[in-house]
């Protein structure tokens, strides 16, 4: 078919009211639980100053007294390096999961099922390899601290 005998069609955009985020009923109760608590240290942590993830990682594991208070909040201030954008977050006790949301909450799923190939597929389907191995450890360490809780 020659080009100029093709059909133009429009494109259709969504508004963002016809946007249709997942329902946090999707993940497990605890699940949902952890991902208040890291929408909490989200807000807390809005206008703290970014951490470099390496240094963050290597000041918890020289210094893990009270390390179980910055593992999240280091988690929430170093995210959008690891994912190279501005994660969203939405306000404690929303009951839509935004996707930034909802993939955390399957990397916590993924680890509390000992799932390491999940675990893995979902790291590398959205972090550069130079910065998996950091954020891997800080979301099973946040799993952890819940577990003990």
């Amino acid at each position: 078919m020659k080009r100029s005998h093709m059909m133009m069609q429009a494109i259709s955009f969504k508004f963002k009211d016809d946007v249709h985020y997942p329902h946090a009923t999707q993940l497990q109760e605890r699940t949902v639980q952890i991902i208040n608590h890291l929408r909490m240290v989200a807000l807390q942590c809005r206008s703290a100053s970014r951490v470099d993830l390496d240094q963050a990682c290597a000041l918890l594991l020289a210094d893990p007294a009270d390390a179980h208070m910055r593992h999240a909040e280091i988690l929430m201030r170093g995210l959008r390096q690891a994912l190279s954008k501005r994660p969203v977050f939405f306000r404690p006790g929303t009951t839509e999961l935004s996707f930034d949301e909802a993939w955390l909450g399957r990397l916590i799923e993924a680890v509390e099922r000992k799932d390491d190939d999940s675990f893995r597929f979902l790291i590398r389907s959205r972090v550069p390899r130079w910065t998996q191995q950091n954020l891997a450890f800080l979301v099973r360490s946040v799993s952890e601290q819940f577990r003990q809780i």
